[in-house]
């Protein structure tokens, strides 16, 4: 530890944490759009791409920060105008027209400076590709400072054009934004972030900065603002940890960061909520509990309906193991659902509301799958098994105004009904009546069944006839005359006129 301190407090070390600061912060906000875009090869790309423009830039400029600067950048905007033409215009597959440029361009810095060095000129290539924070200069770090803050207010103040393409390009384009030239001023700050980055990390393990904070943050959020801060936090502390880690075990400080970031996404792989391993494992296993659950409820329903009900034909008909099936009897005694006195089994009232919620769901989802997929009655039970657990309360009440309120499933079985009926119904209504569609119906959907067949709320009309299997009536305003299944009327309620 006092090592470490020794460091931190010596010019270089502060040079060093400064900078892996301003690579973790630019790296971690850029890689979010870099991966959002699937453009991870292409920043892989470009850091191979700039070695030519480095080594250009040294036997131009020498040892200078803002010449070798300006190669490189040069290189990485060739790169990416080459790799979008060809893209664009050759029949090749678009990531081997990257993975043809970049290797070009790279084979082409690589020779360049064996050439370099067998001429006399010191151009250590170990440092361009695994890096040398600790080797940073005054004007290095001021260089990665300007460019850092140059990326970041670039992305404020272009953050809803780099929003619009990334998500909706061709919503983007109607807008009046051009989507190539965003895509190349992305570009443009690909290649300043991959320059900044060579001294700390290095061409090889730069796109390791840009992609694994940004995948690490989209793993905790799904909001951009709160990815893109999530990814700067992550930058830092792998830049910094890295260097840390780098320090105590006197090794090469780029791979000790990259080595964090992962490190960091691991983490995030599996404890991250809503898309981690760990709660997606709780949220199977809660289903499954729910699942199983609701099958020992219904089966419950079933087996009382016949005045069965006993624990060992509950334990027969699920198939579960019995130690099981008595902790889920326990559960739904704690729910208030089942009665358990010595050896009698009893299904409470709110019991069999709740199961008959669950067979409500099953019947309804059989019969839509009958009527509108054209299913058989023998292909359809097993689905509705599994969908009777997911199905949604606003989802039943939609598909069952959508089937007309069937009173059957294609077995023939009842569906039970939902206890919610008008006070005061179409379907009691006699020929010669008059009244207006209540504004206030059961739910939302039989508003729409109804605004399907011509009815709109507060309509007044007159019944001209009645069957037991259609309502005909006259709407007053326009003459026009509707016929109304029964089923549908049984759930209209309407306002009689005195």
């Amino acid at each position: 530890m006092e090592g470490i301190l020794e460091f931190f407090s010596l010019a270089l070390g502060q040079r060093a944490l400064i900078a892996s600061i301003l690579v973790g912060t630019m790296c971690g906000v850029l890689g979010c759009f870099i991966v959002l875009r699937n453009m991870s090869l292409i920043g892989d790309a470009l850091s191979h791409a700039v070695l030519p423009g480095v080594v250009v830039g040294f036997i131009i400029a020498g040892i200078s920060a803002l010449g070798i600067f300006l190669g490189a950048v040069a290189a990485g905007l060739l790169s990416a105008v080459v790799m979008t033409w060809i893209q664009q215009n050759v029949k090749t597959k678009n990531d081997a027209a990257i993975g043809i440029v970049f290797t070009a361009m790279f084979s082409i810095g690589v020779m360049a400076i064996s050439k370099v060095s067998r001429e006399g000129a010191h151009l250590d290539l170990d440092h361009f590709l695994f890096g040398n924070v600790l080797g940073l200069s005054n004007a290095d770090l001021y260089l990665t400072a300007f460019i850092t803050a140059f990326v970041l207010l670039s992305v404020v103040f272009f953050y809803r054009f780099l929003f619009a393409t990334t998500f909706q390009p061709v919503i983007a384009a109607t807008m009046g934004i051009s989507v190539n030239a965003v895509h190349y001023f992305l570009m443009l700050l690909l290649s300043f972030a991959v320059v900044a980055s060579l001294q700390a990390v290095g061409v090889i393990l730069v796109v390791a900065m840009l992609i694994t904070p940004a995948s690490t943050a989209l793993l905790l959020s799904t909001r951009l603002k709160w990815v893109l801060a999530i990814a700067a936090v992550v930058g830092i502390l792998s830049a910094v940890t890295g260097l840390v880690v780098a320090v105590y075990f006197n090794t090469t400080p780029g791979p000790a960061m990259v080595l964090m970031a992962t490190l960091f996404y691991l983490i995030a792989v599996f404890f991250a909520p809503q898309k981690g391993l760990l709660f997606r494992y709780l949220h199977k296993r809660k289903t499954q509990l729910k699942i199983q659950l609701e099958d020992t409820l219904k089966q419950a329903l079933k087996l009382d309906e016949r005045s069965q009900l006993t624990m060992d034909n509950l334990i027969n008909r699920l198939g579960f193991d019995k130690a099981g099936v008595k902790r889920h009897v326990n559960t739904l005694k704690g729910l208030g659902f089942l009665s358990l006195s010595g050896s009698s089994l009893n299904i409470t009232k709110s019991g069999v509301e709740e199961a008959t919620k669950l067979v409500r769901a099953h019947r309804l989802w059989e019969t839509f799958l009958v009527k509108n997929l054209g299913l058989t009655e023998e292909q359809i039970h097993e689905e509705a098994e599994k969908y009777e657990h997911i199905l949604t309360e606003d989802l039943l009440d939609e598909m069952e105004a959508d089937l007309d309120y069937p009173v059957a499933d294609p077995h023939g079985s009842p569906i039970p009904q939902k206890r919610n009926e008008p006070v005061h119904s179409l379907s009691g209504m006699m020929a010669r009546q008059k009244a207006k569609i209540d504004g206030v119906q059961i739910n939302e959907y039989l508003v729409t069944r109804l605004w399907r067949l011509g009815i709109g709320p507060d309509d007044a009309f007159e019944v001209l006839s009645a069957t037991d299997h259609t309502i005909v009536i006259q709407m007053e305003d326009e003459d026009q005359v509707i016929t109304v299944p029964v089923s549908l009327a049984k759930k209209v309620s309407v306002v009689s006129e005195r």
